[in-house]
């Protein structure tokens, strides 16, 4: 029995995770947010495997809904918005 009737929090995540993306390709290059993610740290990294970034999971999720040149595809506002109505199709069926 289910209490609560509304999607499962992974799967809001994962949309809201697209949308952000969209924004964030959209984004001047000059915005701090951008700078920030975007940015490369200087140095020696540590021993073992890297830790996995934000836009590592991203990929993954754009590779399992098969989204391809998913950057060009974001600098378009309405193709975006079409992709996350797919994916928002897709999640809901999983």
């Amino acid at each position: 029995m289910t209490k609560y009737k509304s999607q499962d929090i992974v799967t809001v995540i994962k949309i809201r995770r697209l949308e952000w993306l969209g924004h964030f390709i959209r984004m001047n290059e000059t915005r701090s947010v951008k700078k920030i993610v975007e940015g490369k740290l200087e140095g020696r990294r540590g021993r073992g495997r890297p830790r996995l970034r934000w836009i590592d999971g991203v990929k993954d999720d754009l590779r399992k809904l098969g989204v391809k040149r998913w950057r060009a595809k974001a600098l378009n506002r309405e193709e975006w918005a079409s992709i996350i109505r797919e994916a928002k199709a897709k999640l809901k069926g999983l």
